[in-house]
């Protein structure tokens, strides 16, 4: 006889999320994950801005933080979201000092497509298996990690996922870990996620070649400008030897 669990979202240890915020952030590598962390009973979710004035996301959408950098409580949960604003940040030393020193602090980092190169460039994956979007990802072998193509992926308490919706996966799966299945699946129930794509695709295995081929051509000028970045502060990384 199977007993079924008996879901009861109730309050849980209190757990103090944070999700970097920046200009030129992917909003739905932030807003997918934000919308499953809220709903866990007991935890707080901040905005973590460099200061309190709106960012505007790679799409033209304003974003507000909810606290500035040097004043954000300590991470339990750090969370790095995506976009063509990591380029920049990639050199940023106020930011990777900030995201080496939450994720000293917190239980879990997250990172969400091409947030974990801004993981890699504070030196957080240095042995690790990490994965990211499949337009970047190979970048992170220059960080020293393990390049991983799967859609999660796991190692210690670094959590990555691939390109944007991946995101939503992985806060799910994230919340099972931490809280318990019976939570995780109430939450997807509630947002009513069953993903069903009108077309088959959405991975440069599974879709027609010359829609891949159309995506990396219209892509080349940000790979180009990415794997510069990325470049110069694997080069830093290396100089200053910083590791988690």
């Amino acid at each position: 006889m199977i007993v079924q669990e008996k879901v009861i979202l109730q309050e849980t240890v209190p757990v103090q999320v944070n999700i970097m915020l920046f200009d030129g952030v992917v909003p739905l590598d932030l807003v997918g994950p934000y919308e499953v962390l809220t709903r866990v009973p007991g935890w707080t979710v901040a905005l973590v801005a460099a200061d309190p004035r709106p960012v505007i996301a790679d799409r033209g959408l304003g974003l507000a933080p909810t606290v500035a950098r040097d004043q954000a409580p300590p991470s339990d949960l750090l969370v790095v979201p995506g976009g063509g604003g990591v380029d920049a940040l990639l050199g940023d030393e106020a930011w990777l000092t900030w995201i080496r020193r939450e994720a000293a602090r917190a239980d879990t980092v997250f990172g969400i497509c091409t947030g974990s190169l801004l993981l890699g460039a504070a030196g957080l994956l240095v042995g690790r298996r990490a994965g990211g979007h499949w337009q970047a990802r190979d970048l992170l072998a220059s960080f020293g990690a393990v390049v991983s193509d799967d859609r999660m992926t796991v190692d210690g308490k670094i959590y990555t996922a691939g390109g944007v919706t991946s995101g939503i996966d992985m806060a799910l799966k994230l919340v099972g870990d931490k809280v318990g299945q019976g939570t995780a699946q109430a939450i997807q129930l509630a947002i009513e996620y069953d993903p069903a794509p009108p077309w088959p695709g959405g991975t440069p295995t599974t879709s027609p070649p010359a829609i891949v081929a159309d995506v990396r051509a219209a892509g080349q000028a940000r790979r180009a400008a990415r794997e510069a970045a990325v470049a110069t502060a694997a080069a830093r990384l290396a100089k200053n030897d910083i590791t988690s």
